[in-house]
């Protein structure tokens, strides 16, 4: 999947008032007044677009938001056209639909280097089914790539690249050591990272939620943290492997407990073994954080996927944000530090450090499949190089 044929191989004559259609994430979280709280996922597609317009494409934008049933006014993209249009340098033309005569006349009618967004794909719903028919509509509206079954050449745009080049090749191989950092709530969500992870990485470091199905499953008592009892087989044959494979698997030794799951809650620092009941864990203690770090500071290449406790409240922040700080230190010292979605994302733009980091990646689900080794349909769909 690395070897896929990327935008950068399209040249002037391949463009010029060629209309483009690209296939774009611009699935931003909106507040209640439409206004963008995030907008790095805009950011990102910004390169592949600012080149088809230098070039003279006619650049049809086509994205999702949300999640609608059917035509749902607060999932429209129009709230989007002004911030793109500040970053591209240019005005944004909108559509009202997505498919149709009329968007077909909007683009009949767009000047090379300008850009037209279409309204919110999804709110057909043929468009999460992949439907063929919905997906022919879309292809009428444009020369060049974008829905890859009926649109030749299909290349991967510079982010998609620069994504598969990170999430595929640099797992693939990497400069070692290599250190995989895996955190989130819950070991289920994250079963098939670990166990893809287990076959490559030299150091696995285990935070978040999830570490306390696997302090159960060595017989110790959790208090009310979060426990998938379902999971605990699962837990004992993950460390058993990475036992079998030489990893090096380190579970916090140290944790912050709180007495409930709240910004204000009581806290304290216990052993990772002497949780009491009625107490909960919500981040990693500090003993850990200098574990990790040491560990941290061994490596060549570190991947990132989910926080280490919960980040969202100031008191539980410590762990994430000692782990991006170092992340972003080492990134300075030459290690590959990539970044593999979700939430370690928001907390590495929350501590600032960002541009730091050698590769964020925007992709959310998709990222962690890659991350399990999983093919991803849009990408093989795409011309090899």
């Amino acid at each position: 999947m690395a070897t896929k044929r990327s935008v950068g191989t399209l040249k002037e004559a391949d463009l010029k008032g060629k209309s483009v259609f690209v296939r774009v994430d611009l699935n931003v979280p909106l507040d209640d007044n439409s206004n963008i709280t995030d907008d790095t996922r805009i950011r990102a597609a910004v390169p592949t677009v600012k080149y088809l317009m230098e070039n003279g494409s006619r650049v049809v934008l086509c994205s999702h938001l949300g999640r609608p049933k059917g035509v749902t006014p607060k999932f429209s993209l129009k709230p989007l056209v002004p911030r793109l249009s500040e970053l591209l340098g240019i005005e944004v033309v909108m559509a009202n639909d997505s498919i149709g005569e009329e968007v077909q006349k909007l683009v009949a009618g767009l000047p090379e280097g300008s850009v037209l967004l279409l309204e919110n794909v999804r709110f057909y719903k043929e468009e999460a089914k992949n439907d063929p028919e919905f997906a022919k509509k879309l292809a009428a509206l444009a020369d060049v790539y974008g829905v890859a079954k009926y649109l030749k050449p299909s290349v991967a745009g510079f982010l998609m690249q620069k994504e598969l080049d990170y999430l595929v090749g640099a797992v693939a191989n990497p400069k070692r050591p290599f250190a995989a950092i895996v955190g989130g709530s819950k070991v289920s969500t994250k079963i098939g990272v670990i166990e893809s992870l287990l076959s490559t990485v030299d150091i696995l470091l285990l935070g978040g939620g999830m570490i306390y199905t696997f302090y159960k499953a060595q017989g110790h008592s959790v208090g009310s943290s979060l426990l998938e009892e379902d999971k605990l087989d699962l837990a004992r044959s993950l460390m058993e492997k990475a036992k079998a494979k030489g990893v090096s698997l380190l579970l916090p030794t140290d944790v912050v407990i709180a007495d409930k799951f709240a910004p204000d809650a009581n806290s304290k620092i216990v052993p990772a073994t002497a949780i009491p009941d009625g107490w909960m864990g919500l981040d990693i203690g500090p003993d850990s954080i200098k574990t990790f770090s040491e560990a941290l500071d061994t490596t060549k290449t570190i991947i990132w996927n989910g926080p280490m406790g919960v980040f969202e409240f100031e008191k539980f922040a410590a762990g994430t944000e000692a782990v991006a700080k170092q992340l972003a230190e080492l990134s300075g010292k030459g290690v590959t530090t990539i970044i593999g979605g979700g939430d370690s994302v928001a907390a590495v733009e929350k501590v600032g450090l960002a541009d730091k980091m050698s590769h964020i990646s925007t992709g959310g689900g998709a990222s962690l499949e890659l991350l399990e080794g999983k093919p991803l349909p849009g990408v093989l769909a795409l011309d090899d190089a």
